[in-house]
This record gives structure tokens, sequence and C-alpha cells, in this order.
């Protein structure tokens, strides 16, 4: 079986190491300032401090972050599970600041609010209502062209058994 594995980007984590790196640092200088704010300096060192051990965990974390085959698509963040290409109806992107999810409409019998409580169910209608779906894929974080892994999918679920893995073989690294 053909499958393709997606990592988190390496060169996005470094910036988000750097860039939490340089905002510490302009907290720890205004610290020894006499003229500014203490809770204001520390609130920057621990707020900007957060992006440290997250960029860190980014940078070390080898695992795949997204799993394409024949039988489907599998994003750790998003299910415990392969999203066969069958129960996929649409495929669309949307995007926010400069964050892209690909949205995946699913049959409601396989959503996963069904098997959550009432606040998981208030929740999914609450992300429904502002133009996501419960299957949300989040490509920030990968190096791959959000248009085309959205094209792909959307091809992949309408493909027949037999050519899906020729399409996986063919389609896939042209993606990156």
């Amino acid at each position: 079986m053909t499958e393709y594995k997606l990592y988190k980007s390496r060169s996005k984590a470094v910036k988000l190491l750097f860039l939490s790196s340089i905002f510490v640092i302009a907290g720890i200088f205004l610290l020894n300032q006499p003229n500014t704010s203490k809770a204001m300096s520390w609130l920057c060192i621990l707020f900007f401090g957060l992006g440290i051990p997250i960029g860190l965990f980014q940078l070390l974390d080898r695992r795949p972050q997204i799993i394409i085959n024949e039988l489907g698509i599998f994003d750790r963040m998003v299910h415990q599970d392969f999203i066969n290409w069958e129960i996929i109806h649409d495929a669309y992107l949307v995007s926010i600041h400069r964050q892209k999810f690909i949205c995946l409409v699913v049959d409601e019998q396989f959503e996963p609010s069904n098997a959550k409580g009432k606040f998981g169910r208030n929740m999914a209608s609450l992300s429904k209502a502002i133009g996501f779906q419960e299957l949300n894929i989040n490509v920030g974080n990968v190096d791959v062209d959000a248009e085309r892994l959205m094209a792909f999918i959307l091809a992949m679920r309408t493909a027949d058994k037999p050519s899906r893995e020729t399409l996986v073989k063919k389609a896939i690294p042209s993606m990156v």
C-alpha cells in the first residue's frame, strides 16, 4: 500500500523559536529598565516564553502529521482513525490569519460530535456556524500546497478503488 506522510514544517518551528526568543529577550531587557512596568515585562516574558517549548516540540516531533493512502486521510490533530474517501462528500479551503484549513464535509452519521456530549455537539454547531466543519485539516503547520491537497482530496473521493493507488503515487509528490 502506497502512502504519503506529511510532517510538521521545521522552518516554521525555527521561525516561532526565533521570534519568541526575541520578545523574551526584549522582556528581560525591559525588566532591567527603571521606568518600565515590571508586570508588563513579566507578562511579555511569560507569554512569549510559551512559544519556546511549543516551537521546540514542533521542531523535535518527527511523527507524521498527515498520512494519505488509498484508504483515506489521517490527521493526528483531527481524528483518531483514517477518514475514508467514501464518506467525504465535499472539501473546501478556509483561511484565517494566513492559517489554511481544509474542511471535510461528511455524512452526519460519521461526524465526531455524535460520540460526544451536549457540550461537544454545541461546539461542533458553533464551528459550522463560522464556516468550518467538524473535520478540519490544518495545513498551516505542514509544507504542502493547500489548494493542490484539497483538489487531490476531491479527486480521491470520486475515484474508484483501483485507481486510487495510482493517484496517490502521481499526485502527492507534486503537492510539496
